[in-house]
């Protein structure tokens, strides 16, 4: 075991270390990106297949227009049962995967908890991945999907005057990206937004970018690989690396976790300090001994239901008071 695995919360490590003796090295010792895919997509599916499907949530898959001149998004509507008829608070759903992984059905049991638990309408997004689609490819799939999103508002049951984003990791950067274009382009009104442990800086120069090497799970190597993958040679503007905007005012409320055990520990608490000193309300979390993701990976966990619950109580503060 790695000196920077015993740093980690005993009980979310167990969980982490089993994955790593099945796959010596982590995801990204897996080369080829479609393989990796297949291989997470199968780890996950085998993930959930002994939690029965919740009966308490209706999901319905969509097909919608993605930005002009790029292929259509598809996006999973959860819908708790006894919600018809009246308007609910929404949550637009942006997944994780370092831009190059993930997608909608990985992120099923979260969706579906988040609309029962919130009692909301959870509109969970797809986007193009790299490198076979770079910047911007998935911060305008992801504002299409939140336009669309408000315009079907009513038709979708949402009250949306009462609509958050979430998303983690990548997903964050993209909830992140997605507040700065409303913001911009005078677009959808957004009353919170959530984003665990974000991406958001693709120049790897903090001090937690260089520390976390060993853990297994988006260690530097990794994410100096993604950021490449999703920049293609370009140089990074605010929506592709937020990190880097320069403007950070007239943001909506927001939410920010990670662990301390996390390589974006340190370009996260320099972002949060950020937008505190231009205005924006926000609520803020660092969990010592928690590794990236280590909630997904680690859902027993006293860490994980300690994490869940706080984010819980600041989507129920944000939708329903």
């Amino acid at each position: 075991m790695s000196a920077q695995r015993d740093r980690l919360d005993p009980a979310s490590r167990e969980p982490l270390e089993m994955l790593l003796q099945a796959i010596p090295g982590g995801f990204n010792a897996i080369p080829d990106i479609v393989e990796r895919r297949a291989i997470v997509d199968g780890l996950l599916a085998a993930q959930m297949a002994d939690v029965p499907p919740n009966d308490r949530v209706v999901a319905e898959d969509r097909i919608i227009p993605g930005p002009p001149g790029a292929p259509d998004l598809h996006v999973r509507v959860y819908t708790p049962v006894d919600g018809s008829g009246i308007e609910l608070p929404g949550v637009f759903y942006i997944h994780g995967g370092g831009m190059i992984l993930g997608g909608i059905p990985a992120n099923e049991l979260t969706c579906a908890m988040l609309c029962e638990t919130l009692n909301a309408v959870v509109v969970s997004t797809g986007y193009r991945k790299a490198p076979e689609d770079p910047h911007p490819a998935q911060s305008q799939d992801c504002y299409a999907g939140l336009t669309w999103t408000v315009e079907h508002a009513g038709e979708l049951g949402i009250d949306a005057r009462r609509l958050a984003v979430f998303g983690g990791s990548a997903g964050g950067n993209l909830a992140i990206a997605v507040a700065m274009m409303a913001r911009d382009k005078g677009g959808p009104t957004i009353c919170f937004v959530m984003a665990p442990y974000p991406m958001l800086d693709d120049r790897n120069v903090t001090a937690s970018s260089h520390e976390v090497t060993e853990v297994g799970i988006w260690d530097r190597a990794g994410n100096v690989e993604a950021w490449s993958w999703f920049l293609g040679g370009q140089d990074p503007d605010a929506y592709a690396a937020p990190a880097r905007a320069t403007d950070l005012t007239g943001l909506p409320p927001m939410f920010i976790d990670v662990g301390d055990m996390d390589l974006f520990r340190d370009e996260d608490i320099d972002f949060a300090a950020r937008l505190l000193q231009a205005g924006n309300p926000l609520e803020f979390h660092v969990y010592p001994g928690a590794y990236h993701a280590s909630e997904v990976f680690a859902p027993t966990a006293d860490l994980s239901q300690r994490i869940w619950g706080t984010r819980l109580a600041a989507l129920t503060r944000a939708l329903h008071h």
